[in-house]
C-alpha cells in the first residue's frame, strides 16, 4: 500500500495534504471498489432456544405445505375427471406455491438451529431470482383463475370454447413470462450492487431491501425502481382481481337466488386464497 501511496501522490507533491492523509484515502478507495463473496444472514432470531422453537415450528409448516401442494398436483395430473381449467390452474398455483415455500423455508429451517448462518453471493442472487418469480407467478396464476370464473359464470354458454385447452396453456405460458420478466428486473437491480464490506443481512433470506443496506452507493433510484416494479404487480393483481369478481357479482344480479348461490359457490373457495395471499 505504501509504494502504491506514493505513486498515486507523485502528481501531488505541491499540495498540502499530509501524506498519511493521502494513503488514508487511497485505502479507503480500495476498499470501496471491493466486492463480499459471502453474506451472513441473522435470521428470525439469535436466541439458541427460539431458535429450536422456530426449527420446529417452521419444518412442520414447510412440510404440510410440501404435502398439501404435492396431493393437489398428483390428484390433478392423474385424475380422469378434473380436466376442467378451474383445475388446470390450480395445479400450476399448487406448483408455484410449493416452489416459492421451498426458496426460502429450508434455509430458514437450517440456520435457525446452526452456528454458522452464511450464504454465498452466487447462491443470493440465485435466491432472489427464485423468490421473485414464483412469488410473481402466484397471483398471475390467481388472476387467470378469477378470469375463468368470469367466464364460466358470465358467458357460461361459451365457456368451452373461450376456455380451450390452447387458449390456457397460452395463458400460463404468458404467466411464466411475465414472473421471468420480473425477477429478471430484480437481479438485474441487485446486480448492479457493489458491496464494499459489511456483509450482515438482517433477514432470513437474501432479499432486495436488505442489501440496499449494506451497498456502498446512493440506492435512492434503484429503491424507487424496486419499489416501483414489485408495487405495479401487486396493484394491476389486485385490481385486476377486483374488477373480474365486480363483473361476476354486476352479471347475478338479474340471475335467481338459486343461480346466485350456485355461482357463489364456485368462487368461495378462490376468493378466500386471494384475500390469505394479499393480507
Amino acid at each position: 500500500i505504501q509504494s502504491h501511496c506514493q505513486v498515486t501522490i507523485s502528481p501531488f507533491f505541491f499540495t498540502d495534504e499530509p501524506l498519511s492523509c493521502i494513503c488514508s484515502t487511497f485505502t479507503i478507495t480500495m476498499q470501496v471498489n471491493s466486492s463480499v463473496n459471502e453474506f451472513i444472514l441473522s435470521g428470525l432470531t439469535q436466541d439458541v432456544l427460539m431458535g429450536k422453537v422456530i426449527f420446529v415450528i417452521f419444518l412442520f409448516l414447510y412440510l404440510m405445505t410440501l404435502l398439501a401442494n404435492f396431493l393437489i398436483v398428483m390428484t390433478i395430473k392423474y385424475s380422469q375427471t378434473l380436466g376442467s381449467p378451474m383445475y388446470f390452474f390450480l395445479f400450476y398455483l399448487s406448483f408455484a406455491d410449493a416452489c416459492f415455500s421451498t426458496t426460502t423455508a429450508p434455509r430458514l429451517i437450517a440456520d435457525s438451529i446452526s452456528e454458522k448462518k452464511v450464504i454465498s453471493y452466487n447462491e443470493c442472487m440465485t435466491q432472489i431470482f427464485a423468490v421473485h418469480f414464483f412469488g410473481c407467478m402466484e397471483p398471475l396464476v390467481l388472476i387467470l383463475m378469477s378470469f375463468d370464473r368470469y367466464v364460466a359464470i358470465c358467458k357460461p354458454l361459451r365457456y368451452t370454447t373461450i376456455m380451450s385447452q390452447r387458449v390456457c396453456d397460452m395463458l400460463v405460458n404468458l404467466a411464466w413470462v411475465a414472473s421471468y420478466i420480473h425477477s429478471s428486473a430484480q437481479i438485474v437491480l441487485a446486480l448492479r450492487l457493489p458491496f464494499c464490506g459489511p456483509n450482515d443481512i438482517d433477514h432470513y433470506f437474501c432479499d432486495m431491501q436488505p442489501l440496499l443496506k449494506l451497498a456502498c452507493m446512493d440506492t435512492y433510484v434503484i429503491n424507487l425502481l424496486i419499489v416501483f416494479n414489485r408495487g405495479a404487480i401487486c396493484m394491476m393483481s389486485f385490481i385486476m382481481l377486483l374488477i373480474s369478481y365486480a363483473l361476476v357479482l354486476h352479471s347475478l344480479r338479474n340471475q335467481s337466488a338459486e343461480g346466485r348461490t350456485k355461482a357463489l359457490s364456485t368462487c368461495t373457495s378462490h376468493i378466500i386464497v386471494i384475500i390469505l395471499f394479499f393480507v
